[in-house]
């Protein structure tokens, strides 16, 4: 029995496939054109349905078209539709065709549907109406409905245009109209406070550049202000007593004029890389005075921005630093004149320290030879301090001067790097060297500049304790960096790092030494025609570096 049932729903499940897959054929058979006619069967029996007088490229044309077409008979049953429409709608075409049109109305448009229905049976007409789609979204559509005469009888011919895009745009429209008619009202009250707030400002703004020409008239400073490109646009009174020029002479770049010949280059050089870049721009120089004497000046200037980033002008000014470079003179001589004295007595104690170290005739007790070997390490130390005074003091004087040769710098390097392994027990040294790094240099002056390189690394390393040596050549240079995990420079350090005296400030942690290796180190190499720099992250490490260029061939 329960076979026979199973039987029974499986020969109808085929039936109804064969009836489906049937009425999918015809259907795209009368998409596509292949048929001219059809039969319907409805409440009074069948019915055919011709289409042998339409045209096949009229079909295709209505086919193809954007607007939905469907065709209605007597019952408002869609006997034909193309894909437009129900694509429209997001129905597959056979949930289309055989259904009553007024399944797709609208709840909100039945009525209207329904006057239009019996109007246009006697008269074409148009109307909008809204069509539910398959997720029952209500979609407007323009509706066109003309009558056909049919070999069958009389049809309706719609032609459905989806009013989505149009009337959202209309509706954003009407928004746009009234955001504008709002910011309308709104400009124009906000032109009104405009007016009265440029009156306002340009009254402070008046009082502002007086208050700044009064102050800026009664510092000792010579102040300048610039535009973005660098020309100069404004001189406080200081500047013309001292220069004896007027502002015709000297505006723009006229300034140039005033700068001795022998710092105008360094100064043009200085200043363009500030107004490329916007950094701080300071450099030291001479201006010539009304009775033609030159002074030396420290020029800064700052540059101020919009909001936005954008460069407004630059703000400079111009201090008078001559009696501080004589007596800086002074002290750079008695700095040269006091290390060339302290160093005949130091190298005569050292020499005497040696003697009672080396001393075999009466045992010398071991207490003695311990304070012997801290003096001398002491007196070492001292030495090399006189050295680095006696360096900057021949620097000032334009004195640095030692003889170069060909050299590889890997075996500067390697010989730095067993020094350093045997003076810091306490730290990891290693190196990458490469090979044929030969330049044109000093061996003992290079030895200087890398040994100093490490020493800074071991001084400022106190927790991580790897310190990474590495020579290495590319197509225009050698290079050799000291790597170290140490404390790092801020932006600020960086900058500084290199001039004389200067010594990193570290609130938590605090070094020995004058200030002077680096400055030293980097003339040095300045004297090779090379460069040096280094790279740093605060509290993450540093590397310094230098670059020698290869012997000109």
């Amino acid at each position: 029995m329960i076979k026979s049932v199973t039987t029974q729903l499986e020969e109808e499940l085929n039936e109804l496939r064969l009836k489906l897959e049937e009425a999918n054929e015809t259907i795209e058979a009368i998409r596509t054109g292949q048929v001219d006619a059809l039969i319907v069967q409805n409440e009074d029996g069948h019915q055919l349905y011709t289409l042998k007088n339409a045209d096949k490229t009229y079909r295709v044309f209505i086919e193809k078209m954007n607007e939905g077409a469907i065709t209605l008979n007597r019952e408002g049953i869609i006997v034909y539709s193309n894909s437009s429409f129900a694509r429209a709608l997001k129905f597959p075409l056979e949930k289309v065709v055989g259904y009553s049109f007024s399944d797709f109305v609208a709840e909100e448009s039945e009525e209207e549907f329904r006057n239009l229905l019996s109007t246009s049976w006697q008269h074409d007409c148009k109307a909008e109406l809204c069509l539910n789609n398959a997720y029952k979204e209500p979609i407007p559509f323009l509706l066109s409905l003309n009558t056909l005469e049919l070999d069958e009888g009389l049809s309706m011919s719609v032609i459905l245009t989806d009013l989505t895009t149009q009337k959202e745009s209309q509706k954003q429209l009407a928004l746009k109209n009234a955001q504008l008619e709002e910011a309308q009202q709104i400009t124009l009250a906000f032109n009104n406070q405009l007016e009265k707030t440029v009156e306002e400002r340009t009254k402070e703004l008046f009082l502002s550049r007086e208050h700044f020409k009064m102050l800026s008239d009664n510092i000792s400073q010579m102040t300048w202000t610039s535009l973005p490109n660098g020309e100069v646009n404004f001189y406080n009174k200081r500047w013309y007593d001292y220069t004896g020029l007027n502002f015709q002479q000297t505006k723009d770049w006229g300034w140039e004029a005033v700068v001795h010949p022998d710092d105008l280059q360094n100064t043009l050089n200085k200043y363009l890389h500030s107004i490329k870049t916007g950094k701080t721009f300071e450099v030291e120089n001479r201006y010539k005075r009304a009775d033609g004497a030159y002074r030396w000046h420290l020029n800064r200037a700052s540059v101020l921005k919009s909001d936005n980033g954008d460069v407004l002008f630059w703000v400079g000014t111009a201090t008078d630093i001559e009696d501080q470079k004589r007596a800086m003179e002074k002290k750079d001589e008695f700095i040269g004149i006091a290390s060339h004295e302290l160093k005949t007595p130091l190298t005569s104690l050292k020499g005497y320290l040696q003697l009672i170290g080396s001393y075999k005739k009466e045992s010398v007790p071991v207490k003695v030879k311990h304070f012997v070997s801290k003096a001398d390490e002491a007196i070492g130390k001292l030495q090399n301090l006189v050295n680095d005074l006696l360096d900057v003091s021949k620097i000032q004087q334009g004195k640095l001067q030692f003889s170069r040769s060909a050299l590889d710098v890997s075996n500067v390097v390697h010989a730095c790097v067993d020094s350093a392994i045997h003076i810091y027990h306490s730290h990891n040294i290693t190196c990458n060297v490469g090979t044929d790094l030969f330049i044109t240099g000093n061996f003992e002056r290079l030895e200087q500049v890398v040994m100093n390189f490490i020493n800074n690394s071991v001084k400022y390393s106190p927790v991580n304790k790897d310190i990474f040596i590495e020579a290495k050549k590319t197509s225009e240079y050698v290079q050799v960096s000291v790597t170290d995990k140490g404390i790092g420079l801020t932006e600020n350090q960086k900058e500084l790092i290199f001039e004389r005296f200067y010594r990193v400030d570290d609130k938590n942690y605090s070094a020995s030494g004058l200030g002077m290796g680096l400055y030293i180190s980097s003339e040095i190499i300045k004297a090779h025609h090379g460069t040096i720099g280094v790279e740093s992250k605060f509290n993450q490490g540093s590397t310094f570096y230098f670059r020698l260029p290869f012997p000109k061939s």
